[in-house]
């Protein structure tokens, strides 16, 4: 458990922190999914040539956007940027970045080089990136709130403290809800080994579908603790405080080997569905090429928004369709959504 944790906040109480902070904040349905509520969809798009290299330069009356078949105005338009450096962008649209940090045991071992890499990966965003802070074991918790102050971001990562279990799917559920009630573009940065030992009511397939029908990119980056917890025998335990339990099992008695299978599926599988990344990171080295390489990837993208043609809400999710008027050229970003008036 986390050293001085602040009881766990629940979702009620994190979305009237955010409306009361001067957010707008989006209705939002009473089961699990959660939906776009906004009349602008903004979208993150990523333009790569037939050698994979990304193409910047690019101009408003260059793309085309069609859902469900039917082309839409682009009303917002944001050419990528080159470095960290690049003038702010539009307040209309702003990025806001939630960096959610594993603390549980199984990377107690690690947590200086979690502590180290994540203030560096800070460092490269644009001054006016909004950063959220949140750490996650059997509990979660919002070390920062929404803020462009680097020195309250660092400062939060340095407060990181290790605790027991995971509930990587709570907190992930929690903070997609969260990212959810704001505007502009949202992005999950998310470092875990992505084995989930403590979440109660949320899944892996609930996360899946709620990062599916969310409006939130989602960068994992995997972070290989297997090998941390052994003995000379070779057997691995799975988690600080296992030592000297049997090998190969995590605490809820799967074999560690096929968790890692399923974790490593799990994350892939949320980066697929929301048009992010999925990085692996097996050492300090690797960990910090695997942050440079998604604030180098968000500075690369294209920023559209439109204001959909249809206004009538229906419960299947609306197909997104990018392309640009180079046959040459490839396009990624979302492939769905679903609308919900903001009247509602």
């Amino acid at each position: 458990m986390l050293m001085n944790r602040a009881p766990v906040l629940t979702l009620a109480f994190i979305l009237a922190l955010f409306i009361s902070a001067g957010q707008t904040a989006n209705a939002q349905d009473s089961d699990d999914v959660v939906r776009v509520n906004t009349t602008m969809v903004v979208l993150p798009v990523r333009v790569m040539d037939r050698h994979k290299q990304v193409v910047t330069g690019l101009k408003q009356n260059q793309f085309r956007i069609f859902e469900d078949g039917v082309e839409q105005q682009i009303t917002y338009f944001e050419a990528p940027s080159n470095t960290s450096n690049t003038p702010a962008r539009s307040t209309d649209q702003p990025l806001t970045i939630a960096l959610m940090l594993d603390v549980s045991d199984s990377t107690e071992l690690k947590l200086q080089e979690i502590r180290s890499t994540a203030q560096s990966f800070v460092d490269l965003l644009r001054s006016d990136d909004r950063v959220i802070v949140v750490a996650f074991d059997k509990g979660f918790q919002i070390l920062s709130r929404s803020t462009s102050s680097r020195a309250e971001v660092r400062a939060a990562i340095g407060h990181l403290r290790p605790g027991g279990g995971t509930s990587l799917y709570t907190a992930l559920s929690a903070t997609i809800t969260m990212l959810d009630a704001l505007g502009g573009r949202k992005v999950i940065v998310l470092l875990t080994d992505g084995v989930d030992t403590s979440s109660n009511g949320a899944t892996s397939e609930t996360t899946l579908r709620a990062a599916e029908q969310s409006y939130v990119s989602i960068y994992p980056i995997q972070f290989n603790t297997f090998g941390d917890f052994s003995d000379n025998s070779g057997r691995e335990t799975y988690g600080a405080g296992d030592f000297g339990k049997i090998a190969h099992v995590t605490k809820n008695g799967e074999p560690a080997s096929e968790a890692y299978k399923r974790a490593t599926l799990y994350l892939r599988l949320l980066a697929e569905k929301t048009s992010g990344r999925f990085q692996f990171a097996d050492n300090p080295k690797n960990l910090a090429n695997s942050f440079s390489r998604i604030a180098e990837q968000l500075r690369q993208q294209y920023t559209i928004g439109y204001y959909p043609k249809n206004k009538l809400e229906t419960s299947k999710p609306r197909q997104i369709k990018v392309t640009v008027g180079e046959p040459q050229l490839t396009v990624e970003t979302r492939k769905s959504y679903f609308y919900k008036s903001a009247n509602r």
